[in-house]
């Protein structure tokens, strides 16, 4: 299959290697080209526009870091990939996305007829290279069926959450919730230690517990040998974190906890943390 990988960072270069190792025909488009380099070598085609990527392609996938990476690779008036897609290719937006611009998107792939997923991914780096990833889907089911086979080689569950950007609320709502469970372990842990309790020890008890779920025990892990290496990286949990506040607010919602966890991660930024992995955050308290 002719598919095109938009955005070749962390993530979407290891989505790429994936689907080249299984013999899919792949082009990748980066604004950085040096980031895609290593794909190059093992095969894949490099694009100079996003255009370019998109023109022979059956499935094209964006990974990109935000929404105005998002809005320029798709909709740019001179190499925007959306106005070069055939007729009959499926886009697959994986980025996490603010909900306002998700809606936009989907909005502008409707009026030109052209098939449109929303389709975030739950899992981090480990879990690209692995073909691990959780794939939220949103949009329509006989799109969805299409798109099967290509998901299949980059994930280990598909869920249908609904309509085009339903997956993209869920989505935040997932990023949210992992994001207080790691602050809310960083800070009482350091309450712990403070009290005379062995920082190390306290973490893997935590593990341990059936109170902890699998990702925070692996938070746990990652705390107690002090790795901070990124995967999900703090300056990108505040962004998503600033998203979900965003949709929230427009819709009226009251979310206290999300708003007031928001606000540590939006310090650990400040405080020169954003590279580090979303533990890092525990850094603030110690």
């Amino acid at each position: 299959m002719q598919i095109a990988i938009l955005g070749t960072g962390a993530m979407g270069s290891r989505m790429a290697a994936r689907l080249l190792e299984v013999g899919h025909h792949v082009t990748v488009f980066n604004r950085h080209p040096h980031t895609a380099q290593a794909l190059v070598m093992q095969g894949a085609v490099f694009a100079a526009t996003p255009a370019a990527a998109v023109r022979d392609a059956e499935v094209v996938l964006a990974m990109l870091t935000d929404d105005a990476a998002s809005r320029q690779v798709w909709l740019d008036e001179r190499d925007g990939a959306l106005a070069a897609m055939g007729p009959d290719a499926l886009a697959l937006e994986c980025s996490t996305l603010s909900v306002a611009w998700c809606d936009e998107l989907a909005a502008c792939f409707q009026a030109r007829h052209s098939a449109f997923l929303d389709a975030p991914v739950v899992g981090s780096r480990p879990q690209a290279e692995a073909g691990a990833l959780i794939f939220l889907v949103g949009g329509d089911a006989a799109a969805l069926a299409r798109a099967t086979s290509v998901l299949d080689c980059l994930g280990a569950g598909v869920h249908h959450v609904g309509p085009a950007g339903s997956a993209t609320r869920l989505k935040l709502a997932v990023n949210a919730l992992f994001g207080i469970q790691v602050a809310a372990l960083g800070e009482l842990t350091a309450w712990l230690a403070a009290e005379g309790l062995d920082h190390r020890q306290t973490l893997a008890r935590f593990a341990e517990l059936p109170t902890t779920s699998p990702a925070l025990a692996g938070i746990a892990a990652l705390m107690a040998g002090e790795d901070t290496a990124p995967r999900f990286p703090i300056a990108l949990v505040a962004k998503d974190f600033g998203y979900a506040m965003q949709a929230a607010t427009e819709q009226g919602a009251a979310l206290p906890l999300t708003q007031a966890t928001q606000a540590i991660y939006r310090q650990a930024v400040d405080a020169g943390l954003g590279g580090l992995n979303i533990n890092g955050v525990a850094e603030l308290y110690t």
